[in-house]
């Protein structure tokens, strides 16, 4: 059998994704573990799985090859958007929900409605027949009842199956064209990491809906060129500056009432999150649209009527974060803050953390202690370079779960712990099942193995101990001489790439096998090591962010055989405008660019992430211009000499729009400056095809290779 090239392999298997177990959920008896897996390494189609922890046996739920009949599956808009809003691109159950027992699964193919038993002995796997298509089903708490989005509307239908027809029925239908009931807008998805727009009443008498409005958010269309006979794609699209859509909430009864919530939306119109558990009231988070301010309010279920339990201001921004708020079990609000200079996990009105650790994310919040995902923070004894770990945080302290240097989450439910583990030193991730922090099972992972071994030196550079990751052609050896130099970043908010796994480093050694020396660094404005390294780049995406990478370029320079006279950098959607600002700013340093699916104007892209770090367009018209690399006037900045550039944009992009790349072009014809042009017919701001995915990598090794002198095709 002939062995797939990296390329291949690396796109065939979405980059070793397919065939790992994921997306878990755990029985609060303690006794079965539910999660996704394909397969195989190369098998798109994710199945419904149930591990029985007595004995480690496994069990399909649900197998969407059966349940389609071996029908291909067919996607709604709406389902496309949620999957492009998380960057899913495989099939199959890519999503699923369960009572609170977790007794029962509700989740959708080809936009229809199924529900699937997960106990030993329970019903198997079944369509309810609804009207479609169906996004976003969940179960009530109890199990009886599962509420849907369909058509604008949120549905209710009842979970045994039985005479679906007669017991489903709308609980809010649109009022507008532009209405949808249950739906997450544009901007929480992309943003705020909030997927969902509807929430169960403990007691499954009601559900918190989020009402959407979008008729006040500007139009964009969105076309196919390749196919002109059709019509183009109306997108509803917030930009930096413009309208957003309207959000509002409401608490709808099962028996037909519908009570309004209400809050100051004229100060904070953001829904950032929403949590309603046993342990207390319906509990939001709000946001000012400059997100320097922010309301935790509860809900009053007979009124509507909100009450603030906790306000923050920061004359920055403020950031959201996985988990929170939430309560304990005893009523306690769970927060994450920036307070004196650290990250750090609060409960109720004691913080439990400090500069040692920077809080990512709560996981669970239980009686005796908190679960949350941390890293090395300022005040570390050691800096822990690219690893997160899972901790138990309590009044007593916090205590590592997660034991070997790596990068770790969690999954928890009474006494059972899904810890899920990468490391440098093995692909892939492992999955263990813990009970009392013990492993009692593990979960297989059916990916595949990579073809070629990742060799990661994680270091940190310059007087800002920029954390960096360098990678040589396997087999260097130290008299071999000093090698052409490709920079790797992502570089930008919320998009760590130096990472103490191996996998997310596969991509760069393949590059550094084609002959490079790769450097990897996450300079300030990355998930780091405090809120002030986070927030560096407030006003100054441009500056900070080119900067470091430079800083970070020149120190390594001292340890390593970087050919400073050959630099090339690379980089998608905030790389690739860290791409575009390094050549044609600073071509003094940098002498070739691949710029992938840029932001080059910041005026273009939403209203959430631009206001929040560079403020409103009509405030500050001089900080959008001097950030983008282009303005109506034409490129911002542009350095002599002119150095070789590779643009790569998917034309059906609806997050970084192809105009972004096409005013680019447009702008550096304008200035007389050559350069290399890939549109991407059909592709978004993702490239899960495997022709696509596989030859932009060799495509972008040879564009290397021609601007930097170097000879030989890519391997």
């Amino acid at each position: 059998m002939t062995q797939l090239s990296f390329p291949r392999q690396y796109a065939r298997t979405q980059r070793f994704t397919l065939g790992a177990p994921r997306s878990f959920s755990v029985a609060p008896d303690g006794t079965r573990v539910i999660f996704l897996r394909s397969r195989s390494g190369s098998d798109r189609a994710q199945m419904l799985w149930v591990l029985d922890v007595a004995d480690g046996g496994e069990r399909v739920a649900a197998d969407p090859a059966a349940l389609l009949g071996g029908g291909e599956e067919r996607l709604s808009p709406e389902e496309r958007a949620r999957r492009e809003r998380s960057r899913e691109g495989s099939a199959g159950v890519v999503g699923y929900a369960v009572d609170d027992a977790a007794s029962m699964a509700a989740f959708t193919l080809s936009g229809r409605l199924f529900t699937a038993g997960l106990l030993p002995q329970g019903p198997g796997a079944c369509e309810l027949p609804v009207p479609g298509p169906v996004v976003d089903p969940r179960p009530s708490p109890d199990g009886r009842w599962v509420a849907y989005a369909s058509g604008g509307a949120l549905r209710l239908v009842a979970a045994d199956g039985e005479d679906a027809g007669a017991s489903d029925r709308a609980l809010a239908e649109p009022d507008g064209e532009s209405v949808t009931w249950g739906l997450a807008e544009f901007l929480a998805a992309e943003e705020m990491d909030r997927s969902r727009g509807f929430w169960w009443s403990p007691d499954s008498t009601a559900l918190l809906v989020a009402r959407v409005d979008e008729s006040p958010v500007e139009r964009w269309w969105i076309s196919d060129p390749a196919h002109p006979n059709r019509p183009p794609a109306e997108v509803a699209y917030p930009a930096a500056g413009t309208a957003n859509a309207v959000v509002t909430l409401a608490l709808l009864g099962l028996d037909g009432s519908r009570q309004d919530v209400t809050w100051d939306r004229e100060r904070y119109p953001y829904l950032a999150s929403v949590h309603w558990s046993a342990a207390g009231p319906p509990l939001l988070l709000v946001q000012s649209r400059d997100q320097r301010g922010q309301l935790y309010l509860t809900v009053d279920e007979s009124t509507g009527a909100t009450r603030p339990v906790h306000a923050e201001e920061d004359r920055i921004w403020l950031d959201l974060f996985p988990g929170v708020p939430a309560w304990t079990p005893d009523g306690r609000l769970v927060r994450i803050s920036d307070e004196a200079g650290a990250r750090v996990l609060a409960v109720g009105d004691r913080v439990l953390t400090g500069a040692d650790l920077q809080v990512r994310a709560v996981l669970d919040a239980g009686e005796q202690d908190v679960l949350v995902t941390a890293a090395a923070g300022e005040g570390a004894a050691e800096p822990e370079t690219g690893e997160v770990h899972v901790y138990r945080v309590s009044a007593l302290g916090a205590v590592r779960v997660s034991e070997r240097p790596g990068v770790h989450g969690a999954v928890r439910g009474g006494e059972l712990t899904v810890l899920v583990s990468a490391a440098l030193d093995r692909p892939g991730s492992t999955v263990q099942v813990l009970r009392g922090g013990k492993p009692v099972v593990d979960i297989a992972s059916y990916a595949e193995r990579p073809s070629l071994t990742a060799r990661v030196r994680l270091t940190e550079a310059g007087e800002d101990r920029i954390p960096c990751a360098v990678l040589l052609p396997t087999g260097y050896a130290e008299g071999d001489g000093p090698l052409p130099v490709l920079l790797d970043p992502y570089g930008g908010p919320h998009g760590a790439r130096v990472l103490a796994a191996h996998n997310a480093h596969l991509v760069s050694q393949w590059f550094a096998d084609q002959g490079f020396a790769v450097v990897v660094a996450d300079g300030r404005g990355t998930p780091g090591r405090s809120p002030a390294w986070e927030k560096a780049i407030a006003f100054d995406f441009a500056g900070v962010s080119v900067g470091d990478q430079i800083a970070a370029l020149h120190a390594l320079a001292a340890q390593y055989p970087l050919d400073l006279g050959r630099v090339a950098i690379r980089g998608w959607s905030y790389g690739g405008y860290l791409a575009a600002l390094a050549a044609l700013r600073r071509p003094d340093v940098f002498h070739a660019a691949v710029v992938g699916a840029p932001v080059t104007d910041m005026r273009l892209y939403d209203t959430h992430y631009m206001e929040r770090y560079l403020g409103h367009p009509d405030e500050r018209p001089e900080v959008y211009d001097r950030n983008s690399v282009i303005t109506e006037a034409g490129i911002t900045e542009l350095a002599e000499p002119a150095r070789p550039l590779m643009i790569i944009h998917g034309l059906a992009d609806d997050n970084v729009l192809v105009a972004h790349s096409l005013r680019l072009s447009t702008a550096l014809l304008a200035a007389g400056r050559p350069h290399e042009v890939l549109p991407l017919s059909g592709v978004t701001h993702m490239t899960p095809q495997e022709q696509v995915a596989e030859n932009l990598l060799l495509l972008q090794v040879d564009f290397l290779k021609r601007a930097l002198g170097t000879a030989g095709p890519a391997t």
